[in-house]
């Protein structure tokens, strides 16, 4: 059985400091703690021993000879683990892209853009790459516009954003009474989103207008506000929590594209950052433990 293509296996080594024969700031004996604890996985095991038995040749056979979604779960763990010690350490990243590649290689892994394929997302065609460099053009040119053509550019824009990863969008449509910026599918579910780029952080009345749009639909309905200069903090609390939102900002969409993070996956965590902490925002910055 191979998992890991070449080039994947290289992006592993670097993520993962294993070109020295190293995992990481893994011993031989917390390794094999870590293994043991997280997946109830032998490390030391014989089979695991056929390209050598450093550190890194050990774990480059493990990723080839076990199963996938053991695979997958493994190089999460160890995305998690790695984001923690640069977290404490505050060592710049020397691969500040890690974590947004490795994703790619457990996305494909799992057969689809994210861990929501088959549960609703549909990806783009197998051949069709997330264009992310002109993602992060098209965003940085927005800055040059006019506000009122602005607007319409940026809701073009992260239509096309929804559709490089497989959400399904839906262009903005009114109903009687109020505008819609759009839809989308994730996850098996519908959201319906508000965008907004103005020069004022977005206040607590402009949630709460959005809520009850959502909340007047159907009842399981959810919605994503996305506004490019943030949330004012009396805002968010004011807002309050147990609601069916979450945000995001300009510097959430940036930091996704220029480290490379799948949308899905910064969609995934906001939503378990909602339900654990009831929060409607947490920025990618910190559920990721990214820097500039």
């Amino acid at each position: 059985m191979s998992n890991i293509k070449a080039a994947e296996m290289r992006i592993i080594d670097r993520a993962f400091d294993m070109e020295g024969g190293y995992v990481l700031d893994f011993s031989n004996r917390t390794i094999a703690e870590f293994f043991l604890d997280e997946l109830n996985i032998d490390f030391n095991d014989k089979r695991f021993d056929e390209g050598g038995t450093s550190k890194a040749k050990r774990l480059r056979t493990f990723l080839q000879v076990v199963d996938k979604a053991t695979v997958a779960k493994t190089l999460r763990l160890l995305l998690k683990h790695r984001s923690e010690i640069y977290r404490v350490s505050r060592q710049p990243d020397p691969m500040p892209n890690a974590e947004g590649s490795v994703l790619e290689v457990i996305g494909r892994l799992e057969g689809k853009v994210s861990p929501h394929t088959t549960q609703g997302v549909v990806p783009p065609p197998a051949h069709v790459s997330v264009p992310v460099g002109a993602l992060k053009a098209e965003l940085i040119a927005l800055h040059d516009l006019a506000p009122h053509p602005r607007g319409y550019a940026f809701e073009a824009f992260l239509k096309k954003l929804f559709h490089a990863y497989g959400l399904q969008p839906n262009s903005p449509f009114r109903l009687l009474g109020e505008q819609i910026d759009g839809s989308f599918k994730f996850d098996g579910e519908f959201y319906l989103l508000e965008a907004k780029w103005q020069g004022p952080k977005t206040p607590a009345s402009d949630l709460r207008n959005f809520q009850g749009k959502v909340t007047e639909k159907a009842a399981w309905a959810r919605g994503l506000f996305i506004s490019n200069s943030g949330f004012t903090p009396d805002g968010l609390q004011s807002f309050g929590r147990a609601k069916s939102v979450i945000c995001m900002d300009g510097l959430d969409l940036w930091m996704m594209l220029d480290k490379n993070i799948p949308l899905p996956e910064v969609l995934d965590r906001k939503l378990r950052h909602a339900a654990e902490r009831g929060e409607v925002f947490c920025s990618v910055k910190d559920l990721f433990g990214v820097h500039f």
